[in-house]
């Protein structure tokens, strides 16, 4: 199958501050996410995984090795313009309403007006923010600023998804219309790459997952074989526990 999203020997090292010792973000890591998959990243707090994610979408630069997204360059202007991308944390302009950014948005990705009006109000209504449409940001719950977030990286209909903490501060009916969402996505053939500290909603979404620690993979396995482990209750945090020795905190 054709690769998405690629890494191959993938380090990041930040400087550290006068004095102190450099900090190894991401170690040698490799991946590789196939077209119609849907992957969750998940490991340890501080493992590398929000590092490697802006790497992918080009917001640093690693210190050596490759990552490629959709066959480009990680960065590109052709990358970017084919993946639709949501942050741990979504800031918005806190005086405009979720129309106004989402139209500001898609003025910025080259949607056309009459595109933009009939494209909007469906953007709202899969987000679950209907009847929310002219209530300035600034009022908007954290759950409900993640709903804008989402319906801006579905705006274009992106070819892959890229969701940092996609399900933080989602209520159950959020994450309900979330998994909708990329359902949808992996029914016609499209890529979704998120990571996550919720588990239960990692295994309810993805088809495989790519533990990380410290930097680099450390075990891949599809939700299939982690359901099937002899001997074990079958749940993704089970796994987790016991390749990695420790709860996500």
């Amino acid at each position: 199958m054709r690769p998405v999203l690629e890494t191959e020997h993938l380090r990041v090292v930040f400087k550290g501050s006068s004095g102190q010792k450099k900090i190894v973000a991401v170690d040698d890591l490799s991946l590789r996410v196939n077209q119609g998959e849907v992957v969750g990243f998940i490991g340890p707090n501080g493992a590398g995984k929000t590092t490697t994610i802006k790497v992918l979408m080009g917001f640093i630069f690693p210190t050596s090795g490759k990552a490629k997204v959709l066959g480009y360059e990680a960065g590109s202007k052709m990358a970017k313009s084919r993946t639709g991308y949501l942050p741990e944390v979504a800031l918005y302009y806190p005086f405009m309403t979720a129309e106004e950014i989402l139209r500001l948005y898609g003025r910025l990705q080259g949607i056309g007006k009459k595109e933009l009006s009939e494209l909007i109000p469906r953007l709202i209504s899969r987000a679950g923010l209907s009847g929310f449409e002219q209530l300035r940001l600034k009022n908007f719950s954290r759950g409900m600023l993640q709903r804008v977030g989402l319906a801006q990286a579905i705006m274009g209909d992106p070819d892959l998804l890229v969701l940092d903490e996609v399900t933080s501060g989602l209520d159950p009916v959020g994450r309900r219309d979330l998994r909708n969402i990329l359902k949808d996505f992996r029914s016609r053939g499209k890529t979704v790459f998120f990571s996550s500290h919720e588990l239960s909603e990692v295994a309810k979404l993805c088809d495989r997952v790519i533990l990380i620690d410290e930097g680099r993979v450390i075990q891949e396995k599809s939700m299939q074989e982690i359901l099937e482990m002899e001997g074990k209750q079958g749940s993704l945090e089970d796994y987790f526990v016991e390749v990695v020795g420790h709860k996500v905190t």
